[in-house]
């Protein structure tokens, strides 16, 4: 066993103690389906979670949204915020990157699908004020395998009682953000 094997084993026994009731996980066919409507390959250990774990319902907070489905889903988010994005001055949503979580707010986590270790970043648009969009834009974490194990570990930013702690690491601007918005991917 690897270690994203270990990972994926971890998430699972926590995502089922702390819901009975999880969705039943997607299969190759849903990928590729998803695949196909995105024009990307989701990241491999996001694949991962999907297959192995559960179509969303597992996670921090408000818990990873389904692949597809009514209301909010990963696919029909990243659909409707990448529409919306093309053709504009100032693009909301960059390429590649998939909104996997709400926070509320309208602020979401997205899994960039172009990066290696799938950075997984902050849509934070509260902060907008006309033109670009790029401080909306925070980088969570360097990975998605990391941001699962701060998650694991109780340690996110997004915890209770994470703002009493002294090794708190909040969100930082994504220095890409400009790049990436204006480039299209």
């Amino acid at each position: 066993m690897n270690d994203i094997d270990d990972l994926v084993q971890r998430v699972a026994i926590r995502a089922s103690s702390d819901n009975e009731d999880l969705p039943t996980p997607v299969d190759g066919v849903q990928i590729a389906k998803a695949e196909a409507q995105l024009g990307f390959a989701l990241h491999p250990l996001l694949v991962r979670l999907y297959c192995e774990v559960a179509d969303g319902g597992f996670g921090p907070d408000y818990r990873l949204l389904p692949l597809f489905g009514q209301g909010s889903s990963v696919v029909g988010e990243y659909l409707t915020r990448r529409e919306a994005s093309v053709g504009v001055e100032h693009p909301e949503w960059p390429e590649g990157v998939v909104p996997i979580l709400t926070w509320g707010c309208a602020m979401y986590a997205g899994v960039d699908c172009l990066s290696e270790d799938g950075r997984v970043l902050l849509f934070e648009p509260n902060p907008y004020s006309g033109g670009s969009w790029e401080q909306c834009w925070f980088l969570d974490s360097a990975g998605l395998a990391v941001w699962l194990e701060t998650w694991l570990a109780g340690t996110g930013w997004f915890e209770e009682d994470a703002f009493d702690r002294d090794d708190l690491v909040e969100p930082q601007p994504w220095d890409q953000a400009a790049s990436r918005l204006s480039s299209g991917a």
